[in-house]
């Protein structure tokens, strides 16, 4: 199923034909591996995940509108939703102080963890304050 969207790119692209405008890659400050850390939250401002974007995701992000993401482990691209129907419709996304960070606000559809946990983070605190 291909999926249009107002920018005329369709869900059959791929993220890496996609290039970062000049304006916005140049505010973007990528690793020496390529990459850039995205912290997801939603609506609500509940952190949802982290993962990480190189310029192409990113591209693709910003011109779909669909979170996508750069697999460190498997080398490849990642639309959040394709397989498990967990999509993200993307928001906002903003760059932090320095440049290094995305912040991206997205809508949920079900789950943002592959465990099957709304967040990634969800009771997983190591913290124990002190008396």
């Amino acid at each position: 199923m291909s999926i249009s969207y107002s920018t005329g790119a369709t869900s059959d692209d791929n993220p890496a034909d996609f290039e970062l405008p000049a304006d916005i890659s140049a505010q973007v400050r990528f690793n020496s591996d390529g990459l850039v850390p995205a912290i997801v939250q939603s609506t609500d401002n509940e952190v949802l995940m982290l993962a990480w974007q190189d310029a192409h995701a990113l591209a693709y992000t910003l011109a779909t509108g669909r979170g996508t993401y750069y697999s460190r482990s498997r080398q490849e691209y990642w639309i959040k939703g394709l397989t498990s129907g967990h999509f993200q419709k993307v928001i906002d996304v903003a760059l932090d102080c320095d440049g290094d960070t995305v912040l991206m606000t997205v809508e949920q559809t079900g789950a943002a963890c592959h465990t099957g946990q709304r967040t990634c983070f969800d009771e997983r605190s190591i913290f124990n304050p002190p008396a």
